[in-house]
């Protein structure tokens, strides 16, 4: 089994971002670049990740998540192989050392799986590209006889032919451990920049005869970084567009593939429907044939097949039914579950309530901490009055229920099954089964009432 070692170098302050938070944390599809690189770091399974790190200094490790990460400081920045020394010592003795970078956020696993395949677990491999307009890249000088490689040349240390060279270094590397723990300590800093370059390494493997096998991704824009916002941008764009295209690879129907965003991972079933500028952030689940309209945002969802969500909707942290009818302008907040065939309508906001197969609430009103039955009707303006602003408390409405517009519901209370309130009704009390409750000027209960019989046409 392959013993591969992962450092992530992560150190660079990133000026050019204009920012005071660390480059590495700067967010791309709802996570930071660093936790995107150890993310799929992860899925190499090596045997350790070591992180460098930096500008930002506890700010960066407070931000990332994992338990399995080892992080080192690099106190002065002097160069990418200066980094590389700082983790040395954490090092494996044998085995392979992949070198990742913390701005780098789209390397695809493949692509990195491929280059581990390279070394054969004894060579050294670099990740490289073709470039019709290399500048500010370090050049891959190969041998004219054998065209392997034999150095990589910043481009501030190039001569006149080297500058012309297409071939570019993207700084990904991976160096077989027993080496590696030979030739870092070898580096200087004789060049334009005083600084410790990682890619001498590659002359230090030329001159022991080690060969230094390349490989390139099937995208260039894998091996893009992040140094400014602009850049930040372009990579999301790319990044978005990519996960659309999967997306209507596996059968999903976008609007405009230019126009969604998604912030984490999306799960779509069979003839799913997502209209323009709709965002799904955490872990969002739509089944067969849902259908999301346009200018939703979803957040750790799940909806169940068949289910319409109108536009202009705002959902987090719930579980919705088969066949449920919501918005548009509806917020579902979290702790919601809705059962099959629910209607929440325009301008409903529902929290941390759970509202069985049937119900209604198509207006204007607000359900919060409500345990609701079947075939229940929720007039406009509807509230349930959750909170006495120390504590809250629950409302429960039993099946059948027919609750009139512009209705106070005062929890704690319960309202029993079958019953009807009165437009315009506070309800304080909990009411008998199968009456009319209202408060005009106080609250009543008619026994016997019976509530009115649509008229055939």
């Amino acid at each position: 089994m392959l013993n591969l070692n992962i450092v992530i170098l992560a150190a660079g302050a990133g000026t050019r971002m204009r920012s005071s938070l660390p480059k590495v944390l700067h967010h791309m599809a709802g996570k930071s670049l660093l936790q995107h690189v150890i993310d799929t770091a992860r899925l190499l399974s090596p045997s350790k990740i070591l992180v460098v790190y930096g500008h930002g200094g506890e700010t960066v490790k407070q931000a990332t998540s994992g338990n399995d990460l080892v992080w080192i400081e690099q106190r002065e920045q002097l160069g990418t192989g200066h980094a590389l020394q700082q983790a040395e010592s954490l090092l494996d003795q044998d085995g392979l050392t992949l070198v990742l970078y913390g701005d780098v956020p789209l390397a695809r696993l493949d692509t990195l799986r491929k280059l581990i395949d390279t070394t054969q677990n004894q060579y050294c491999a670099l990740l490289t590209a073709k470039l019709q307009n290399p500048d500010g890249y370090g050049r891959i000088v190969r041998d004219p006889v054998t065209k392997e490689v034999a150095a990589i040349v910043e481009q501030k240390d190039a001569n006149i032919e080297q500058l012309k060279i297409q071939e570019i270094n993207t700084g990904i590397m991976i160096i077989p451990n027993r080496y590696l723990h030979l030739w870092l300590s070898k580096l200087d800093d004789n060049n334009e920049q005083k600084e410790y370059y990682l890619t001498d390494i590659i002359a230090m493997a030329v001159d022991q005869g080690v060969s230094v096998i390349s490989s390139r991704p099937a995208d260039f824009w894998e091996t893009m970084g992040v140094n400014s916002k602009r850049q930040l941008a372009e990579l999301e764009r790319i990044y978005q567009r990519e996960i659309a295209n999967k997306l209507l690879d596996q059968g999903v129907t976008l609007a405009d593939p230019n126009r969604i965003e998604i912030r984490g991972d999306l799960l779509c079933g069979s003839d799913v429907e997502i209209d323009i500028d709709c965002i799904f952030e955490g872990n969002v689940h739509l089944a067969d044939h849902v259908k999301i309209k346009g200018h939703c945002t979803l957040k750790n969802v799940k909806v169940s097949a068949g289910t319409i969500i109108d536009s202009y909707s705002l959902m987090e942290e719930a579980e919705i039914g088969e066949c449920c009818k919501i918005g548009p302008y509806a917020r579902i907040r979290p702790g919601t579950k809705l059962a099959d065939h629910v209607h929440i309508g325009n301008f409903v906001e529902v929290k941390n309530s759970q509202i069985a197969s049937g119900s209604k609430a198509n207006h204007l009103s607000y359900i919060g901490d409500t345990i609701m039955g079947e075939k229940v009707n929720i007039g406009a303006g509807t509230i349930t009055c959750n909170y006495d602003g120390a504590n809250k408390y629950k409302t429960i409405i039993e099946d059948d229920v027919f609750v009139g517009s512009d209705t106070q519901l005062v929890a704690p209370v319960t309202v029993a099954k079958g019953s009807t309130i009165g437009a315009g009704s506070t309800i304080t009390k909990d009411t008998l089964a199968d009456t009319l409750s209202l408060s005009r000027p106080k609250q009543i209960s008619i026994a016997g009432w019976r509530r009115p019989v649509k008229q055939k046409k």
